[in-house]
């Protein structure tokens, strides 16, 4: 006889707070992790269609590792839609400026595209610093 496949209703699966601690950390392998964790991947009960992910608070984004020249060569483009209107930020000018936008950009572009993805956003706090205001959830420390 075969098994059943599993698939999870909206809100049948409960969401965890989890907290990762970016000190020392390569940017690439941190939001992956952080990707799993908010689409719910590392959960036996994974559906791709549903919101089943937990919610990731990360600190000390400011103190996030860029390897090899990618500080100085690689950037983050953001396009207006007019003519002009395209602004190129180097990510050593993001980790000195806005360290938080420089992870929270990482793990979105992770993200499914889409009504999901978008909700899936919604679950990621980025804090540059060791403080974050989400004592009231308890959060798990994740490995």
């Amino acid at each position: 006889m075969p098994r059943q496949t599993y698939h999870a209703k909206p809100g049948q699966v409960p969401a965890t707070w989890r907290h990762i601690d970016a000190d020392g950390k390569v940017l690439g392998r941190l939001a992956t992790e952080v990707a799993t964790m908010l689409m719910g991947k590392h959960k036996p009960e994974y559906t791709p269609n549903v919101l089943c992910g937990d919610c990731v608070i990360i600190t000390n984004a400011s103190k996030v590792v860029l390897t090899g020249k990618k500080a100085d060569q690689k950037t983050l483009r953001k396009w207006s839609g007019y003519p002009g209107g395209l602004k190129v930020r180097t990510y050593a000018d993001l980790q000195e400026n806005d360290p938080s936008r420089m992870v929270t950009e990482a793990v979105i572009r992770m993200l499914p595209r889409g009504r999901l993805g978008r909700r899936i956003q919604r679950n990621l706090r980025v804090f540059a610093g060791a403080e974050h205001t989400h004592q009231a959830q308890q959060p798990v420390a994740a490995r």
